[in-house]
């Protein structure tokens, strides 16, 4: 067996759900089963293939309907450059629209994923576009330097926001190059979370981090959710569950999985949770 073969076997396995819908159906369930709800993700970026970027929008509206016919307990995450952002924002802007219409229709929670910071000026401007009518949410990264300026105009639009660290390549002038920068700048945004939202989600694996927003809430008594990804800290997921907060894990599928297998790894913080992961959950 090739070391591809290997890599695809061990990562993929364990931290994706499969490559097909009912991989990520069948992942939910077993979440659901512990009281953790799910937030489901096509992979797939950057696509320029008219082709590929229908398929991805016809996948998303299967899943958006096999949720409801299962009851599931999930919210649908995308990324705008699978949906056309990467041919135009027109396209993107349409394929949004047609998911997120079919989503509120059955009641479903839809994420924009974050992607590389050259992305982010249309992302917003196409998710402001359907945040008043709700049902929707954004990420925001913190290694990102601009990242508090779009807490701030975020906050205007009273949206609700996922709050991650971030997994892309950037340059020094527009990201944070060291993990304590990096978590310096997530609490700032969480704190303003905090203070001017009702509605969000803290995603990070960092139980410091979690503490703190739990400290926080017991004051504000704001709706938190604690999101991590599919495969890392599972017990540690489950326990926050039993003892009665709001858990999502992020559950990637598809078969386009190396680039995202990639930026988890490139992450200093995430390869030590990954491989602490292989090791037990």
């Amino acid at each position: 067996m090739g070391i591809g073969n290997v890599f695809e076997r061990v990562f993929a396995g364990k931290w994706i759900a499969g490559a097909r819908i009912s991989d990520a159906i069948r992942r939910t369930r077993q979440l659901n089963a512990l009281g953790e709800s799910a937030i489901i993700n096509y992979i797939g970026e950057s696509l320029t293939d008219k082709r590929d970027i229908a398929d991805a929008v016809s996948i998303n509206l299967r899943l958006i309907r096999e949720i409801r016919k299962e009851k599931l307990k999930a919210s649908i995450s995308l990324k705008l450059t699978a949906l056309g952002l990467s041919v135009s924002k027109n396209l993107a802007r349409k394929n949004y629209g047609r998911i997120v219409g079919a989503a509120r229709r059955q009641g479903i929670f839809v994420w924009i994923d974050a992607e590389s910071q050259d992305t982010i000026e249309d992302v917003i401007s196409i998710y402001e576009g359907h945040v008043r009518k709700g049902g929707v949410g954004i990420c925001l990264q913190s290694y990102l330097r601009r990242s508090g300026h779009l807490m701030q105009r975020l906050i205007k639009r009273k949206a609700v926001v996922r709050i991650v660290k971030g997994a892309y390549k950037e340059s020094s002038k527009i990201a944070f190059e060291t993990r304590k920068e990096t978590t310096e700048n997530y609490r700032m945004l969480m704190r303003e979370a905090f203070a001017h939202l009702k509605e969000f989600t803290i995603a990070t694996h960092d139980s410091s981090l979690i503490g703190e927003a739990m400290e926080l809430n017991r004051s504000h008594r704001r709706r938190v959710t604690y999101a991590m990804l599919n495969g890392i800290r599972n017990r540690y997921a489950a326990s926050l569950a039993a003892q009665g907060s709001s858990v999502a894990i992020y559950v990637p599928f598809g078969t386009r999985w190396i680039g995202y297998a990639l930026r988890r790894l490139r992450e200093e913080s995430h390869l030590i949770l990954v491989l602490r992961s292989l090791l037990g959950g």
